[in-house]
């Protein structure tokens, strides 16, 4: 594989800096992988940043970064160049990746809104059945989970797909999906008895 390595010939930065970034574009294209780790290198702070600032959450930019770079490597093919430089086709798919972690972030609460409307309603009801209050404890720990763990849970249980499928969608590793999936229902488990216990108290 080819190693990334600016331009030393005499000219302006800006032309460097230009002809560096085309450098890197070819290889990413050409799927070298020193290339790809060189783009993130230049560009990963900046993606970050804008997913912070639009999310205003560090772990959820964290992920968005990780997506962004993801989506790049395996749409690298449909980069044209003549279409603008490659650090904008990379703020466009970070642009896309905010607007689906906020849209999904806007799933979530109207999830537990949903829920939790649906329990005020039938609060005095005296028939209302046991699964109600189940699933209001399971939407509530299941926004206390660490982010990867919810995702994981909420793509197995609402999405219906199994661990490998989740694992291809997000682009985790099959070992990771799993230890995710172990220990966010080890959670779920003792949140869930930790609510049944609080509301029998009540």
């Amino acid at each position: 594989m080819s190693t990334i390595t600016p331009f030393t010939g005499v000219r302006s930065p800006a032309a460097k800096e230009t002809l560096y970034e085309d450098e890197l574009a070819r290889g990413l294209c050409a799927a070298d992988e020193a290339a790809f780790a060189a783009v993130y290198r230049r560009w990963g702070a900046l993606v970050h940043t804008m997913a912070t600032r639009s999310l205003g959450d560090t772990h959820e930019a964290e992920d968005v970064t990780q997506q962004v770079f993801i989506g790049a490597w395996r749409g690298r093919d449909g980069y044209r160049p003549e279409r603008g430089p490659l650090g904008a086709w990379l703020v466009g798919i970070t642009r896309r990746k905010i607007i689906d972690a906020l849209a999904a972030r806007t799933r979530r609460l109207t999830l537990i809104a949903s829920a939790a409307h649906d329990a005020d309603a039938r609060r005095y009801d005296e028939g209302a059945p046991d699964d109600i209050l189940d699933r209001v404890l399971l939407v509530d720990a299941l926004s206390r989970l660490p982010r990867h763990q919810r995702a994981v849970l909420c793509m197995a249980f609402y999405e219906d797909l199994s661990q490998a499928q989740i694992a291809e969608r997000t682009g985790m590793p099959l070992g990771t999906v799993k230890s995710h999936a172990r220990r966010g229902l080890h959670r779920l488990r003792q949140a869930m008895e930790q609510g049944l216990v609080d509301e029998t108290a009540a």
